[in-house]
């Protein structure tokens, strides 16, 4: 639709016409629309070539989603939280160690309150890290895993624990 609005327009300014109208009084010079005519075909141009260049600027700066969506191997650090006291009613440290414990025993979802601010699912191979990681409620511990992230929600898959 672009190139056929400017070939439209590059047709129109391709045919000179002079279009007399009031002189100027300081230079008695007699306008032209040609000149507009040109101005208008370089400004449909330039539109366009903005709006073809639109989708290169409009990804930069989000390479690290990419990274996310498609998976990258770090070291993480942070808090263990059993997650259905975090997000429910922002349950961590150590005056909620035991319940934290008994929650992540009883096989709901735990995840790591990291230093980086996010809070990320825990996960091992395609199974829960609920027994390994009990004992570590309210504690402070460092994982590796691939961390993925999809619609804002975060996660360490294949999960291991550093000593």
């Amino acid at each position: 639709m672009v190139l056929l609005r400017l070939t439209q327009l590059s047709q129109l300014s391709a045919r000179p016409r002079e279009v007399r109208t009031k002189p100027h009084t300081e230079h008695g010079s007699v306008q032209t629309t040609n000149n507009m005519d040109k101005m208008k075909s370089v400004l449909a141009i330039a539109a366009a070539a903005l709006f073809a260049a639109s989708p290169l600027v409009a990804h930069e700066g989000h390479d690290d989603k990419e990274d996310l969506a498609a998976g990258v191997i770090k070291k993480i650090s942070g808090e263990v939280v059993d997650m259905a006291c975090y997000v429910d009613h922002n349950a961590t440290g150590e005056k909620h160690t035991d319940c934290a414990k008994r929650c992540i025993t009883s096989g709901l979802p735990v995840g790591l309150k990291a230093d980086d601010g996010k809070t990320y699912l825990l996960i091992g191979e395609h199974k829960p890290l609920n027994d390994e990681l009990a004992q570590y409620a309210a504690k402070k511990i460092t994982v590796e895993g691939k961390v993925v992230s999809r619609d804002g929600i975060y996660m360490i898959e294949n999960a291991v624990i550093q000593k």
